[in-house]
């Protein structure tokens, strides 16, 4: 048997789909499990052991169409469900004269655009995972209720010397980035926060925010670590994975800290948690209970919110009170009593 997954990105998104690929592998061992993403995302399941091969996307479809072709394969999942993975399943298809099982899932864009456009909340109590294992009851796949996977290569292990030794005995992982400016708390608040936790810090992001981190850091240069820009994605998840707790917005290193099982006190902008992208343990969050070792903080009751299912470089209102009113205060008493 030969199946193909198909989820272009991003890297949250894509973390998200590990319990799927988990649980078809072990219902069938023998089968060969072949993932398809974007080139720029391959990495992050490069390491991942259920995985037979994985395909990537660069510009051009074609390339990836040839590559598809050598295969025969007998199931496609699409997880991603667009016009170019839906290309895919047609193309295969016609090329082998065959009907390949073809199953998705339901990604309710018509109940998130209610929900953005008309505050309309009709979205399930459920984790996008969840959804994603009532397609594959055609195959009967369920879910091991064991959480999401995130395996991180030998090389990319941390040593102890790539960290101050003032941060060796534990720190608080605080991811400040985000895909887009609309996820992302402001500098001052970020200030605030870091002054008020009385415990070392190291700072996440990408390249793009060596600069807010360098403001941040100024706080206290021993106490914060700047390791924006300074590690790739293996390098920064085993810093998630080394962390006592996780402060983060709605973005990819928090799917990651919640496969290491990491408490995690997550801020959330223009997006809801009931577009079910939250925080997912496993079974803990059956129903839409959040797990216990997870936090979310919030500003309810903004006729305005959620603005966007993904997000705007800049506040549609210009105003961004999602993120200007978060109680930054509340965030770290919550984080000292954590860690005390």
């Amino acid at each position: 048997m030969k199946i193909l997954l198909i989820r272009f990105s991003s890297i949250g998104d894509i973390v998200l789909t590990t319990p799927v690929i988990r649980c078809i592998k072990n219902k069938y061992p023998h089968a060969e499990l072949h993932f398809v993403t974007k080139k720029v995302n391959a990495h992050i399941l490069e390491a991942n052991p259920y995985l037979h091969k994985i395909h990537t996307l660069d510009n051009d479809i074609q390339p990836l169409l040839l590559e598809l072709l050598k295969e025969n394969f007998d199931y496609i999942i699409d997880l991603h469900k667009n016009i170019r993975s839906r290309y895919i399943h047609f193309i295969l298809c016609q090329a082998f004269n065959s009907n390949i099982t073809y199953i998705s899932f339901n990604k309710l864009n018509i109940r998130k655009w209610l929900y953005t456009r008309l505050k309309l909340k009709v979205l399930p109590d459920k984790s996008i995972v969840d959804r994603y294992f009532v397609g594959l009851q055609k195959i009967q796949v369920s879910n091991d209720g064991q959480g999401l996977d995130y395996f991180i290569p030998k090389d990319s292990e941390l040593k102890n010397e790539d960290l101050p030794l003032s941060h060796v005995y534990g720190f608080v992982a605080c991811a400040i980035g985000g895909q887009h400016a609309t996820k992302q708390m402001p500098v001052e608040k970020w200030i605030t926060l870091c002054k008020a936790i009385q415990h070392p810090i190291v700072l996440l992001g990408g390249k793009e925010d060596e600069v807010m981190a360098n403001t941040i850091q100024q706080i206290d240069t021993v106490r914060i670590y700047n390791a924006c820009g300074k590690f790739n994605l293996h390098e920064s998840a085993h810093i998630i994975q080394k962390s006592k707790l996780v402060i983060t917005h709605d973005t990819g290193l928090m799917h990651i800290a919640a496969a290491f099982k990491k408490t995690i006190l997550s801020i959330w902008g223009n997006t809801v948690p009931a577009f079910g992208m939250f925080p997912y343990y496993g079974f803990n969050n059956l129903r839409g209970n959040v797990a216990p070792q997870s936090f979310l903080f919030q500003v309810n009751n903004l006729s305005c919110r959620p603005c966007s299912k993904i997000g705007y470089k800049a506040c549609p209102k210009k105003h961004f009170d999602c993120m200007q009113k978060i109680n930054v205060l509340e965030i770290a008493e919550k984080a000292n009593s954590l860690l005390s």
